[in-house]
């Protein structure tokens, strides 16, 4: 018995000298995700050109969910290695936080840039495209990530991109902001959990594109009936909605856009017929509820035909360059951007025009770029923004301004 007591000793004094059957320490395991999530990989270094002087679509609505999502049971940490051989040449969504910090996104990926796009960093890798990227701060960030089908998953960083969440699954396709780390909207569909559980709020009837809710109260719709469009707010949440703009159509809408940078501010893009790669739009401006609207752009095309809410005889303007409507942003109840492109010229051309003083004057760059994919702009205030040119078959380009849009300089090229 003594001999066999003996032996149990010396074998428990080899298993703990060893580490057999040893627990794993959490707190290793935690630095050591910390150290790699600091090794970010660097991208293609930028190319400057101080010559080349010089984002966004609306989704398609789906039935919102109202149950919960079971989100991931842990995070995606950064490891540098992993992210050695991504093709990040096909951007696919934008969003910065100020002019030096903000997130681009392609199929599978998302980098992140603190130098105004001069150099870049993957900080994310995982199954799905990257529709939307939305910036609370520098640290609260969420992407959309499209599955394929109906799975459109939500990802969500505390920490500026070094590590992700999978929330749960976006209720529609329309645009997504938060107005807290709490509260977020998209389309009708609101959720006051960060995005784990989605309700639905009411709409009006003959809608057309997606409403826009400011926060749970305020929203903008648009309709159409009979050749006349209509334009309705709501202060309740869409328990009621009151017309505050009509006009006559010569031909249906095709689309509308929606923004809003106050509870009682709204921009609306009234999408017109298209023919001859042309697509006639028009974009109207409120900043006092809906009492009075300004028309910020009205751009008839030969083949799209007059600008929504105009005659045939009407070919006045104001006018945005390019025969196609790009990209909106609104940055505050004076100033938005919106690009324009124009599929018959030479290099598939795009442009951007501005106006900072609520749409009573409209201002167009003289500046041309390439690119015959999509183009995206994100813009930080009255004189700083970027501006992305894409195409299938060449690598995604980044530019910037300093001085309000009039010069624009290449910062970076995709690989």
């Amino acid at each position: 018995m003594l001999k066999n007591k003996i032996m149990i000793i010396v074998l428990g004094i080899s298993l703990a000298l060893f580490g057999w059957g040893a627990v794993d320490n959490p707190k290793a395991d935690q630095t050591n995700g910390a150290t790699q999530a600091n090794n970010k990989h660097p991208l293609q270094p930028s190319t400057e050109n101080s010559n080349a002087g010089s984002s966004h679509s609306a989704g398609t609505s789906a039935n919102p969910s109202t149950t919960a999502s079971k989100p991931n049971a842990s995070p995606v940490t950064n490891t540098p290695a992993k992210y050695s051989n991504i093709n990040t040449s096909m951007i696919t969504a934008v969003r910065l936080a100020d002019f030096n910090t903000g997130w681009v996104g392609g199929n599978g990926w998302i980098a992140k840039t603190t130098s105004r796009g001069k150099n870049w960093s993957v900080v994310y890798q995982g199954n799905g495209t990257v529709q939307q990227l939305m910036a609370l701060n520098h640290s609260d960030v969420w992407a959309t990530l499209d599955q394929g089908g109906k799975n459109w998953r939500l990802l969500h960083s505390t920490d500026g991109g070094r590590h992700w969440l999978i929330i749960g699954t976006m209720p529609n396709k329309a645009f997504l902001h938060f107005t807290s780390k709490t509260t977020a909207l998209s389309g009708n569909a609101f959720s006051q959990n960060g995005g784990k559980t989605w309700h639905t709020l009411p709409t009006p009837k003959g809608l057309v594109g997606d409403v826009y809710f400011h926060d749970v109260r305020d929203g903008w719709a648009v309709t159409q009936n009979n050749n006349v469009f209509y334009v309705k707010r709501t202060i309740n949440g869409g328990k009621s909605w009151s017309t505050v703009m009509s006009k006559k159509l010569v031909e249906p809408l095709a689309g509308a856009i929606l923004r809003s940078a106050g509870t009682n501010d709204s921009w609306v893009e009234l999408i017109g017929g298209t023919g001859m790669t042309q697509t006639s739009y028009s974009v109207f401006h409120t900043a006092d509820g809906g009492k009075s609207w300004r028309t910020v752009i009205a751009n008839s095309t030969a083949g799209g035909g007059p600008a929504p809410g105009f005659s045939l005889e009407y070919n006045n303007g104001p006018h945005n360059n390019g025969s196609k409507p790009g990209p909106l942003y609104v940055v505050n109840p004076q100033v938005a951007f919106m690009g324009g492109s124009c599929p018959a010229c030479d290099n598939h051309q795009n442009s951007v025009g501005w106006t900072k003083n609520g749409g009573k004057t409209w201002v167009n760059s003289k500046v041309t770029l390439s690119g015959y994919g999509e183009a995206y702009l994100a813009i930080s205030d009255a004189n700083h923004g970027w501006w992305i040119t894409t195409e299938n078959t060449k690598p995604s380009v980044m530019y910037t301004t300093s001085d309000g849009g009039v010069h624009w300089n290449q910062a970076h090229i995709f690989r």
